[in-house]
């Protein structure tokens, strides 16, 4: 059983950064793939960042591009996501997933079997 564990999130003015840590418990194999999804309020969760374990090759939101980041170091099972240029419509509850297969399809919530509980990013204008 994984278990996930975000933290990072806070307040920002807009055009400021913050970086999102996701600590994973339970030695997740390199098969793994681990993303990033966000939800606004009353908005629908979704997708904005992956990284396969095995190949290192990371996947993004065309909404995040550009100035969001994704990494991961295995051996400390913790996933990274440096937000750049935040803007306010980045606001929303960010988690963390983990799919224990490396699913092709990295964009659906359906491929993720573990989830953090959230931390919750607000960018001001």
């Amino acid at each position: 059983q994984v278990q996930l564990v975000e933290s990072g999130g806070g307040l920002v003015q807009a055009g400021g950064s913050l970086r999102l840590s996701c600590a994973a418990s339970g030695a997740p194999s390199r098969s793994y793939g681990m993303g990033w999804f966000r939800q606004a309020p009353g908005k629908e969760r979704e997708f904005v960042a992956a990284i396969r374990w095995s190949s290192g090759n990371t996947y993004y939101a065309d909404s995040v591009k550009g100035r969001f980041t994704i990494s991961g170091d295995y051996v400390k099972s913790t996933v990274y996501l440096q937000m750049d240029s935040l803007k306010p419509e980045d606001t929303a509850i960010y988690y963390c997933a983990a799919d224990p297969l490396g699913r092709p399809y990295y964009t659906r919530i359906t491929s993720y079997d573990y989830w953090g509980q959230g931390t919750q990013v607000t960018v001001s204008s």
